[in-house]
């Protein structure tokens, strides 16, 4: 098992430094290669010759690209000293960037809205593998009954409509219409934790409802996949109970592929839910993201883009490992 986590967790520092690779040719290679010019990305089309010069000069633009990601790693790791001349502007280790036009280093604004993401995509995943999990379970155990049918109506409805309409009709309904929840305004959770839950109920309920659809719908069917094989029938004929039937045997055996689903979707919301941010006003990484793209701020696209990176790669390692915790075959491979 430990040969088994080592091999991971190697496979995973690879993976993230061939995004970065990919991610930073991308940001920067290609714009050389069609003879655009990532100065005017960093400071805008509209600056003088002077400072576009200077922010060449500081940045190391005229530079291969390799070396500038040799720097780029180097940033990451010890830091980073964007220079010209006299002029230093010192960016401390994890440096993803600086961004002139905001005169901010990337790290702390995006750490800064860390929380607001976090506090989302973690609240909205407990939610939605409760609901999804537990009515495919319900589904799959009434088949073709009337709650089969519902279920799956549901489920339907909530893969069919966008997060954008879902997130502006809960809100019309249940903070203008009735009253029930306030507007969305996020509150830290150190600060006031009953008013962090109240305002980050209606984002959860509406994010939940679109995945828990999908969750339901992955769970009916490997329900029924499993209830049919030959040791489901062996441990009833055993007599043992229906309960443990149910889910020691056949849920878990079952959730082989709702983890693994659960990892890419956790992780990709840790990078950003930039539609249900930006529909309930949360300043969360999507947000930012969203922002930077309006204001061509490439520094913190770029940090984003990495950030959103790492969280997808890091859920898929632990993904992997809780294999091992599910399917005993898996720490014998």
């Amino acid at each position: 098992m430990l040969a088994y986590i080592i091999r991971r967790v190697i496979n995973a520092v690879i993976t993230l430094l061939v995004v970065t690779l990919v991610t930073f040719g991308i940001f920067f290679g290609v714009p050389k290669i069609t003879g655009s010019d990532p100065a005017l990305l960093y400071i805008g089309k509209t600056a003088d010759a002077a400072s576009i010069e200077g922010i060449r000069t500081k940045m190391g633009l005229a530079d291969p690209i390799l070396v500038q990601y040799g720097k780029f790693l180097k940033g990451l790791v010890v830091g980073r000293d964007y220079t010209n001349g006299a002029d230093v502007t010192h960016c401390p280790a994890p440096c993803l960037g600086y961004s002139f036009k905001t005169d901010q280093e990337v790290t702390p604004l995006l750490l800064s809205d860390l929380p607001v993401t976090l506090s989302l995509a973690i609240g909205a995943a407990i939610l939605w593998l409760i609901l999804g999990i537990s009515t495919g379970v319900i589904s799959a155990l009434r088949r073709g009954t009337f709650v089969d049918r519902a279920v799956m109506t549901g489920a339907l409805a909530g893969v069919s409509l966008p997060i954008y309409f879902t997130g502006l009709l809960s809100s019309a309904i249940f903070v203008y219409w009735l009253g029930w929840l306030p507007q969305g305004q996020y509150v830290p959770f150190t600060e006031n934790p009953a008013e962090w839950f109240v305002q980050m109920l209606l984002p959860w309920i509406t994010l939940a409802f679109l995945f828990a659809a999908t969750y339901a719908r992955l769970t009916r069917a490997n329900m029924l996949e499993t209830l049919g094989e030959d040791y489901i029938r062996t441990a009833r004929a055993k007599g043992l109970k229906e309960r443990t039937v149910i889910g020691k045997h056949g849920l878990r055996s079952g959730l082989t592929p709702i983890v693994t689903v659960f990892g890419l979707d956790l992780g990709a919301l840790l990078g950003g839910a930039v539609l249900t941010e930006t529909v309930f006003n949360l300043r969360g990484l999507g947000y930012q993201a969203l922002t930077a793209i309006r204001g061509n701020d490439l520094p913190i696209i770029l940090g984003v883009t990495l950030i959103a990176a790492f969280f997808i790669v890091f859920a898929n390692l632990v993904v992997d490992l809780v294999y091992g915790v599910i399917d005993p075959r898996v720490r014998l491979s």
